[in-house]
């Protein structure tokens, strides 16, 4: 019997690369565990806003499960806004619309994992 296991992952905070995000005006992603890893099941993925940024409502395909790590910032989900901080845990579900914006003077951060896959993402008109 084979063992299909995948190979363990070490991977140092120095070697994540991280890019803007087009949609969002100040927020950078870094992808730290995923497929591309040949982590069978989620991806987790680190998000960084800067001081005033924004990300526009929108919603994804796929849930998001989201862990805050530094700063405080507000999140819309649906019809609420939550302002969250280092501690604080998320559940994004799929196809609900949500946004964030940083208007304090600090970075805010955030952990994300979602399942492995295709995500279609979509802008909301606010309107």
């Amino acid at each position: 019997m084979s063992d299909s296991r995948p190979d363990p992952v070490v991977k140092r905070g120095d070697d994540i690369e991280y890019e803007a995000v087009s949609a969002a005006e100040g927020m950078h992603k870094g992808v730290l565990i995923s497929d591309d890893d040949d982590a069978p099941h989620f991806a987790i993925r680190r998000f960084v806003l800067e001081p005033g940024a924004s990300v526009p409502n929108h919603t994804n395909e796929v849930e998001h499960e989201q862990y805050v790590l530094s700063g405080t910032y507000t999140v819309g989900i649906g019809d609420e806004e939550y302002d969250v901080e280092a501690g604080d845990s998320l559940l994004i579900p799929a196809g609900v619309p949500h946004w964030y914006r940083n208007d304090s003077d600090e970075e805010g951060s955030f952990i994300c994992a979602v399942p492995n896959g295709d995500d279609a993402i979509e802008l909301v008109d606010d309107e």
